[in-house]
């Protein structure tokens, strides 16, 4: 049974930062990418940024030069920092894992940690 715990949720005023952590634990044998994915209600969930196993990145376009992902790949564990934040990244953010399995690419979701910037 694959885990994931998140946790550097808070509050935090507008141009702050913050910093999410993800780890993954269970039967884990390889990774082929983790993801932050961030959710409002009313609104589908939606990619903050991803991390391949090859180091490669992917990042929505509202985050491009503000949030910056990691991964320790011998922890499993992957990172969010976020810098000037604004109040629009008020969500829940979700830490997704994808691993193969049998043949198949599974998915992995965490609880979720809130954010909120606001002053």
């Amino acid at each position: 049974q694959v885990q994931l715990v998140e946790s550097g949720g808070g509050l935090v005023q507008p141009g702050g930062s913050l910093r999410l952590s993800c780890g993954a634990s269970g039967s884990i044998f390889s990774i082929n990418a983790m993801a932050w994915y961030r959710e409002v209600p009313g609104k589908q969930r939606e990619l903050v940024a991803r991390i391949f196993n090859n180091g490669a990145t992917r990042y929505a376009d509202f985050v491009k030069g503000r949030f910056t992902i990691s991964i320790d790949i011998a922890k499993n564990t992957v990172y969010l920092q976020m810098n000037s934040l604004k109040p629009e990244d008020t969500a829940v953010y979700y830490c997704n894992l994808d691993v193969p399995e049998e043949g198949s690419d599974v998915w992995y979701w965490g609880l979720g940690t809130q954010v909120t910037v606001s002053s």
